[in-house]
C-alpha cells in the first residue's frame, strides 16, 4: 500500500528537480500545466508523448513541466504570479476566477475548445475497503453514525466542491422526483425549498461524519488509502479506480452510488504568458492533442471518461453505470453555486459550522 503514496511524493521530487533548470532545459521551449491533484499519471504520460510527436513533427525540443495540487489553491498561484502556459484545473469556477481576478487570459477561454473546453469528464464515486465492512451502497448510508468519511476541503479543493454538489444533488433529484424543471417554476417554489433545507440538513450530516478534511483530493486518497482513516472516501471516479489498480483490489473496492454529478474539469490558454513567452502555437496544439485519438487513449488509460463517444464505447465497461445530473440542472452554472455554497459566509461555512457545533 506504500506504492500510491510514494508515487505521488516522488512526482512532487521530481518536479520540483525539473523546476530548478539545467544547462540543456536553457535551450529547450519550456511550458508550465498547472493541473489539479489527481491527474499527476494523466499528464505525465500525455507530456511524454506529446513533446515526442512534437519532436517527430516540428524538429523542436520542448520540455513541459508539471504543478499539481488542490484546484482552488492552484487557481490562486496563477493569479498571484505563476507563471502557468496552459492550466487544466478541476471546475470552470478557477480559471473564471484567474480571467476575473488576475486578467490572464479571455472571458471567451471556454468557447476555445470544443465540448465547453473540457476534453474529458468523470464523476464522484465512492471508495471502500475490501469487503465493504459498513456495507456503503449509496449517498444516505454516508449519514449513518457509523460511518466516518473522508473528503477534502471545498474551500481549497476542487474535488471537495464535485464532492459537496454531488451529495447536494442527490437529495434535490430524490425531492423532486428528478423534475429539474421544478427549480424554474414557480408553482414549485414551496416543494424546492423543502428539498433545498433536506439538503443542506443531508450535507451537514456528511461532514458531521468527516474527521477530516485534507487540502486536495489526493491527500484525502493518502488519508484514506495509506493512513486508514474512515470507512469512505468520496473520490474522484479515476482518483478511486487508479488506488485500486495501484493498491491492488484485495485492499479496496469502488461503490458507485445510484446518481452523482456530471464532473467536467476544463483545460485554457494562459494568455499573457503564452504571449510573453511566444509559447502560444505550442500551448494551442498541447490542448488540441487532448482531443486527438491518442490523447483520448490516454484519457481513458487514466481512468478520466473521453469525450471521444467512439473511443468511450471502446472502454465503457472499465466504469460503473449510474445516473448523472449536471450542475446546470441543480445548480444554474458554477458561477451560481460558487457564490451560493463556497463564497466566505455562503451555505458551506453554516453547514460545516453546524457540523462541528
Amino acid at each position: 500500500m506504500q506504492r500510491f503514496y510514494c508515487m505521488a511524493v516522488m512526482l512532487l521530487t521530481v518536479l520540483s528537480a525539473c523546476s530548478s533548470g539545467t544547462a540543456d532545459d536553457a535551450h529547450q521551449i519550456q511550458l508550465l500545466n498547472v493541473s489539479y491533484d489527481p491527474t499527476r499519471e494523466l499528464y505525465r504520460d500525455v507530456n511524454e508523448r506529446f513533446t515526442q510527436q512534437w519532436l517527430a513533427q516540428t524538429g523542436q525540443l520542448i520540455s513541459i513541466k508539471q504543478s499539481h495540487g488542490g484546484s482552488g489553491s492552484q487557481a490562486r498561484a496563477v493569479i498571484e504570479g505563476l507563471r502557468a502556459d496552459v492550466v487544466t484545473l478541476a471546475l470552470g469556477y478557477d480559471i473564471d476566477a484567474i480571467h476575473k481576478r488576475g486578467k490572464k487570459l479571455g472571458a471567451d477561454w471556454q468557447t476555445r475548445l470544443p465540448d465547453n473546453s473540457s476534453p474529458y469528464t468523470s464523476t464522484i464515486v465512492f471508495l471502500v475497503r475490501k469487503g465493504n465492512p459498513k456495507n456503503i451502497r449509496d449517498w444516505d448510508d454516508l449519514i449513518r453514525s457509523d460511518v466516518k468519511v473522508v473528503t477534502p476541503n471545498p474551500k481549497t479543493s476542487g474535488g471537495a466542491r464535485w464532492n459537496y454538489l454531488a451529495a447536494w444533488g442527490y437529495v434535490m433529484e430524490r425531492e423532486l422526483q428528478g423534475d429539474w424543471n421544478k427549480l424554474n417554476d414557480p408553482l414549485a417554489a414551496t416543494e424546492v425549498a423543502a428539498a433545498q433545507v433536506k439538503a443542506e440538513q443531508f450535507v451537514s450530516a456528511v461532514y458531521r461524519n468527516a474527521p477530516v478534511l485534507d487540502r486536495a483530493a489526493r491527500a484525502a486518497t493518502n488519508t484514506f488509502a495509506q493512513r486508514g482513516i474512515g470507512d469512505v472516501l468520496i473520490a474522484w471516479e479515476n482518483e478511486a479506480l487508479l488506488a485500486i489498480k495501484e493498491l491492488g483490489d484485495q485492499h479496496l473496492e469502488l461503490v458507485a452510488p445510484s446518481s452523482s454529478i456530471l464532473a467536467e474539469p476544463p483545460v485554457a490558454i494562459v494568455d499573457t504568458v503564452v504571449d510573453r513567452k511566444g509559447t502560444r502555437q505550442i500551448a494551442e496544439a498541447y490542448l488540441h492533442y487532448l482531443y486527438s485519438d491518442d490523447g483520448q487513449q490516454l484519457v481513458a488509460k487514466h481512468y478520466f471518461r473521453p469525450r471521444n463517444t467512439s473511443i468511450m464505447s471502446q472502454h465503457q465497461s472499465e466504469f460503473p453505470t449510474l445516473r448523472l445530473f449536471t450542475i446546470n440542472q441543480v445548480f444554474g452554472s458554477w458561477q451560481k453555486a460558487q457564490a451560493e455554497h463556497f463564497a466566505d459566509g455562503g451555505r458551506f461555512d453554516h453547514i460545516y459550522t453546524v457540523a462541528k457545533s
